[in-house]
Parts: C-alpha cells; sequence; structure tokens
C-alpha cells in the first residue's frame, strides 16, 4: 500500500478527509495519513484504542514514535498520560494497552535513522518551554538527531510567524486549536507536509494553536 507516499509533494489531510480503518487488533483503529507498506509499513497514524484495549506486544524494527492525545497509553514500562512524547528506538519491544477511557495517539513508525537510538519520554504537560523566536510562541523541543528536529510549539492567539523555507521539509500536526497559513485554515486533528524548500507564512486567530513540528527529515531533491 502506498498512501501519500511522494515527499516531493505538498499535502494536507484535515479531519474530516480520513475515515477509521480497522487495524488487525480488536478496539483499535487508525485513520492512515501516509504509508509505504501494509501492516509493517512506514507510517503516520492517528491510532483510536477502545477503553482497555490491549495490542499485541511487537519489536520496533524500525522505531516508533508516539505523541498521546487523549487518555492514558499503557505498557509494561509504565502509563503515559495525555501530552507525553515517548521514542521507541529501533529494536525495543513492548505490550501497549488503553485505559479505562481509552486513548488517542499520533505515531509513526519506521522512520528512525538506525543510529537513533536514544529512547525518550518527555510529559509535557510538566516540562519548562522556552520563549520562541517570535512574541506569541512558546516552544518545547523534543528531539534531534543530525538534521531532524521534533518540537511541540504552543501559539498564542493572534501571532504571526516570519516567512521561512523548510529545508529538509516540514510536517505539522495540529493537537490543539486552528493553525493558518495563506494556504489555508487547519483545525485540531489536521496534519501537513511540506517538501524540501517548500515555504509558508504561519498564524493564527483568537483560537490559538498547539502544533507538533519535525523539520528536516524528509528527502531532499537536487
Amino acid at each position: 500500500m502506498e498512501l501519500r507516499s511522494d515527499f516531493t509533494k505538498r499535502v494536507v489531510v484535515l479531519p474530516e478527509n480520513e475515515h477509521w480503518r480497522p487495524s488487525p487488533i480488536a478496539g483499535v483503529e487508525r485513520k492512515m495519513l501516509d504509508r509505504i507498506g501494509d501492516e509493517v509499513a512506514r507510517a503516520t497514524s492517528i491510532v483510536r484504542y477502545a477503553p482497555n484495549a490491549k495490542f499485541s506486544s511487537h519489536v520496533h524494527e524500525g522505531g516508533e514514535e508516539i505523541l498521546v492525545l487523549e487518555g492514558e497509553f499503557i505498557d509494561e514500562h509504565g502509563i503515559y498520560p495525555a501530552g507525553t512524547y515517548i521514542r521507541n528506538p529501533i529494536g525495543t519491544a513492548h505490550k501497549p494497552s488503553a485505559g479505562p477511557d481509552g486513548t488517542l495517539i499520533f505515531v509513526k513508525l519506521h522512520q528512525f535513522d538506525k543510529h537513533d537510538t536514544e529512547q525518550k519520554c518527555i510529559r509535557t504537560n510538566q516540562a519548562d518551554w522556552l520563549r520562541g523566536s517570535v512574541p506569541g510562541l512558546i516552544v518545547l523541543p523534543l528531539h534531534s538527531f543530525e538534521t531532524e528536529n521534533v518540537a511541540l510549539v504552543r501559539w498564542a492567539p493572534k501571532t504571526i510567524f516570519n516567512t521561512h523555507q523548510h529545508w529538509g521539509g516540514e510536517e505539522i500536526f495540529v493537537a490543539d486549536g486552528l493553525f493558518q497559513d495563506e494556504h489555508g485554515k487547519y483545525p485540531k486533528g489536521s496534519w501537513l507536509r511540506s517538501p524540501h524548500l517548500s515555504q509558508h507564512t504561519p498564524f493564527t486567530g483568537p483560537e490559538g494553536a498547539l502544533i507538533y513540528v519535525k523539520t528536516g527529515h524528509l528527502p531532499i531533491q537536487n
């Protein structure tokens, strides 16, 4: 299966653009955002667990990156409430499940460099955020490896960022609020992927926004 697999194109998936699809595990379903492969795939997804649903034990052959959006995500290593950021590098394993209220996660699979071996668990709601490069922004760096950088960025209402170019591409997931740029409006649950050397001028209206941002990780076309 190939879904939004051309990394030279800008893509936008709004919440209404994708439906929930069942996984092989009862009580676990997903919205596929991009995918190369079948059940074992390079994939970006939103995954929804029903209350107390359990996923089978598995090894992360290509790494796993998770942002917990709602509820409690659980495995044998801990309980991860909404706002937790998790990195499980290549070769790690776990048996995940959901708490009594279920859970919703943003997850990226098979996208780790083999040398990127740092395992992380960051409780972002308890972390110290940094002042952003323009008034109205605060930033929580989550991970950095070679050219790849991952962060959460909280936008105050009516904040305007500088026009900027995406060296190595940019990927955004809107975790809350309404994110905007000159190309459109992106409500909570939206996902954007912009290729190498694309550019935009993002801003927020009265709602503000919270976004996950990854940069510098997409193929560079000469």
